[in-house]
């Protein structure tokens, strides 16, 4: 056992020797009291750990339980405050995470080929879904509320079916306009 300690010990010395011709890592390893080899085996593996999570299922599974189970339980919680702040902040986030999720359905053959979009994803989601952050009501009003106004005609103070209403009422009041006094129009107000 000794004698792969040892052999570990001189592979990491002569990592170390390599990498005194990069000044950066001179640097970082002042700054930081840890063997510039340990910085790189740490690079190395945290490098791998993130394709990791981009290969396969795993990634994905990881994401989705960032993405559901983290603000799931937050909402279930929500609910029994008596508040309301919370409830807007995690309808507002399942808001988003449907458009993502939306998004993502659409575009996962291109999203395939993106690095360590799992661990992107993931980020984001923790993001947008914890509180302390507020990520979802940023997102909402930067990116979904614009798209779902021009998409759906959602208006500030009232939805679509007040807004059809208005125009109903306003295509109603224009066509009494052109008939003549003492005939009706057959609608009533």
């Amino acid at each position: 056992m000794s004698q792969i300690i040892d052999q570990v010990q001189a592979a990491l010395q002569n990592i170390d020797k390599e990498l005194e011709k990069y000044p950066a890592l001179k640097e970082l390893e002042k700054q930081i009291p840890v063997p510039k080899s340990y910085i790189l085996l740490g690079f190395v593996g945290f490098y791998f750990i993130l394709i990791f999570l981009n290969i396969g299922g795993i990634g994905q599974l990881l994401s989705n339980i960032a993405g559901l189970v983290i603000p799931g339980y937050y909402s279930l919680l929500a609910l029994e405050t008596p508040g309301k702040a919370d409830d807007t902040q995690y309808l507002t986030y399942w808001v988003v995470f449907a458009t993502l999720n939306v998004f993502e359905f659409w575009s996962k053959a291109i999203l395939y080929w993106v690095p360590f979009y799992y661990l992107f994803k993931t980020a984001f989601l923790l993001y947008i879904g914890l509180p302390q952050y507020g990520g979802a009501e940023l997102v909402y009003k930067a990116i979904v509320k614009p798209l779902a106004q021009k998409l759906v005609n959602i208006q500030p103070h009232g939805g679509p079916s007040d807004s059809l209403k208005a125009q109903a009422q306003s295509a109603v009041d224009a066509a009494e306009s052109h008939v003549p006094q003492g005939h009706s129009t057959g609608v009533s107000h």
